[in-house]
């Protein structure tokens, strides 16, 4: 748990304080100091009486009471000192810099769990050990640099990695980013990245809390804690971008289903942010430009309009936006005659809206005014502006900055001149703006930021199933795999379409299925878990002969007990599975089917429990979509029940987590019916 004193502490003592501002404790306190931090500030260094002008105790029991206590001592002797800290000197927050703990061996291991005890016990909050600091408008407790502007409606910054916050910190003061505070964890001992986005949900205020959230994750141990809170700030206003390190890592497992080989750990994070509604970024540069769009105006709508004196940024931006699925439509009409009429002449307002290399600041003034009252199609304008070093611009930034605190419509300023015009950039920044360099980079993360869906709903209403049916099944069920008839019984119980099927091993009840049922049937071996790949699956079986030949010759497959047998139906092959992910809860999947799930990977994951909405989203953002709404006169699939199939699914493996993984490959679709023809359900209580 977080406390007040770890926010606002009225004093602070740092444990192992020192001289030499080249060590931790010696700079951790010097940037203290330089914060003008306004509590009582005290130092523990058994060598001095005085360190960078405060009053140091060479005997910690001799400390006065402390509310916070900064420590940079060897993982040793931290024990003794938290103990005495919690249970003589009233400390609530301790914040451990020191290194040598669970990072390090074992018996770093032993000591850091005996410090979390020691802090639970005394309800002391603990970050790290291993850690930078905390850094908040209220004092510099951190050892590095930067040290940025902290306004308490800046970002929130929450790191994993103590030395990424500073490098996150070095690429956002640049672009004229200021920070609320700034957390670095380190080893998490008590509390990690999810703790603190809880606390910041719990104790979250409109008019005081940082709206922007950028987040730096190497581990996600809570994913659950993570997704309700963030989602819940999301909610309330608030917007979250993160960096999920550690994508390649082996999610790699020999997985027994296409299910295990297409859902990792990594598409689990995806998953998981898309429901939460954070954004997923992949560098620094990238998660602060995200954050830079975030502290603009919210783009509410696709059509943009650029301004620029340079053609080429403006169609590389262009390209970036289009890409991104955004729009920079055509302008033209008496609005944009008018608007010609006062530029130089060779001007274009056609969008890209091109003012010339000799373009004024009352001409972009001029511009800015018309797109917000006569160009009422247009959602948003990017604002090119830089210089070859000439002139100087500080005129067009001031109208800019002007424009940008008055315009009802989103501005996003691109200034690419970053060292010839440093000046009037840095002056720019002094009126609380923050600014892109790179008009890709921005074109990107607009989109990025206006194609990020809203939270999932915090409660889902599941549809109809049988819970007994599916409860007693479960009871019942062995770890592996359930034996067909068992299948099936849960697919009915799921409300899951599935053809009528039977397994036999004896040839007359073969042929007797065939003699009741008809033609054409399919023909597929029990137990060889990739039946194509040994020659197991027969379609178009037509008579008696056939069933009988083949039998025999499906019964000789190696691992062959038994072959299932249905009536053949006809339709587009789509997929359904369903991965217990660790901690995370149940993934579902969909994709089209049969052999392409394999070849072409082309499926869509969500965490369960799903709504219809999300169902559809992950039918409609498929690649292959276009073959399910029935491409080149074929006859498409029906969305709303390949959507209730899905929910259904989701739904299954939330009131029954005994299922780890399950495959419908395929279902087959049509315009009014969707059959699942085989399906394959994993146990693991």
């Amino acid at each position: 748990m977080i406390t007040r004193e770890l926010i606002d502490p009225k004093s602070i003592a740092v444990v192992g304080g020192s001289k030499d501002i080249t060590k931790p404790g010696g700079k951790v306190l010097k940037n203290i100091i330089d914060g003008k931090y306004k509590g009582d500030l005290f130092v523990v260094n058994p060598k001095e009486d005085e360190v960078q002008g405060i009053k140091s105790y060479r005997d910690p029991n001799d400390l006065p009471k402390t509310e916070l206590a900064i420590i940079a001592i060897a993982a040793k002797f931290t024990p003794h000192t938290i103990k005495l800290l919690t249970e003589e000197k009233g400390t609530k927050a301790i914040i451990i810099l020191s290194a040598g703990f669970s990072e390090e061996s074992e018996a770093g291991k032993k000591i850091e769990d005996q410090i979390v005890a020691q802090c639970n016990k005394n309800n002391c909050a603990l970050i790290g050990p291993n850690c930078t600091g905390v850094l908040t408008p209220n004092y510099h407790g951190v050892f590095t640099l930067p040290i940025p502007k902290l306004e308490t409606k800046g970002v929130s910054l929450i790191s994993g990695s103590g030395a990424t916050a500073c490098f996150i910190m070095e690429s956002g003061i640049r672009s004229g980013l200021s920070f609320s505070n700034v957390f670095s964890v380190g080893n998490s001992a008590q509390m990690g990245i999810e703790e603190i986005v809880k606390f910041m949900d719990e104790t979250y205020d409109p008019e005081t809390s940082s709206d922007v959230k950028l987040l730096y994750i190497e581990n996600i141990s809570k994913p659950q804690m993570l997704l309700k809170h963030s989602a819940s700030l999301i909610r309330k206003g608030c917007r979250i971008a993160a960096i999920k390190a550690g994508a390649s890592e082996a999610g790699s497992r020999a997985a027994s289903s296409h299910t295990g080989a297409l859902a990792s750990s990594d598409v689990a994070v995806d998953a998981l942010f898309r429901k939460a509604g954070i954004l997923r970024c992949y560098s620094r540069e990238q998660l602060t430009a995200v954050g830079s769009v975030f502290l603009h105006q919210k783009l509410t709508g696709k059509n943009i309009a650029v301004i620029s004196h340079a053609g080429g940024p403006a169609v590389m931006l262009t390209d970036s936006l289009e890409k991104g699925g955004l729009k920079v439509p055509h302008l033209e009409g008496p609005a944009a005659d008018e608007l010609l009429e006062q530029l130089f002449p060779g001007s274009s307002v056609a969008n890209p809206i091109d003012f010339l290399a000799t373009g004024t600041a009352e001409q972009l003034g001029t511009i800015i005014d018309q797109v917000n009252n006569k160009f009422v199609e247009i959602d948003a304008m990017v604002v090119i502006f830089g210089t070859p070093g000439l002139t100087e611009i500080s005129d067009v930034y001031k109208v800019l900055d002007q424009k940008m605190k008055e315009s009802p419509k989103p501005i996003y300023p691109v200034l690419p001149s970053v060292t010839t015009a440093a000046t009037e950039i840095n002056e720019f920044v002094s009126e609380g703006h923050s600014y892109f360099s790179d008009e890709v980079v921005l074109g990107s993360s607009l989109a990025q930021v206006y194609n990020t869906p809203a939270p999932a709903p915090s409660e889902y209403e599941l549809p109809d199933l049988d819970i007994d049916c599916i409860g007693g099944i479960m009871e019942q069920a062995d770890n592996g795999y359930l034996p067909p008839e068992k299948v099936q019984q849960i697919l009915d119980a799921a409300g899951i379409g599935r053809t009528k099927e039977i397994v036999v091993d004896k040839k007359e009840n073969a042929l007797s299925f065939a003699r009741n049922e008809g033609y054409p049937l399919v023909m597929k071996v029990v137990g060889p878990v990739h039946k194509s790949d040994v020659g197991g699956v027969v379609l178009n079986v037509n008579d008696e002969e056939t069933v009988s030949a083949e039998f025999d010759r499906l019964m000789k497959i190696r691992d062959t007990h038994a072959v299932l047998m249905y009536p053949m139906v006809f339709g587009t092959e789509v997929f359904i599975g369903a991965k217990q992910e660790d901690k995370f809860g149940h993934l579902v999947l969909a994709g089209l089917g049969g052999i392409f799930v394999e070849i072409l990977k082309d499926v869509n994951v969500r965490l369960a429990p799903l709504t219809k909405a999300e169902a559809l989203d992950m039918i409609q953002k498929l690649k292959g979509y276009g073959i399910i709404k029935g491409a080149r006169k074929q006859e498409p699939v029906n969305e709303d029940l390949f959507a209730d199939a899905i929910t259904r699914i989701a739904a299954l493996v939330t009131v029954a987590p005994e299922i780890f993984e399950m495959d419908l490959n395929p279902l087959l679709g049509t315009k009014d019916s969707l059959i699942a023809v085989d399906a394959r359900i994993r146990i693991e209580k």
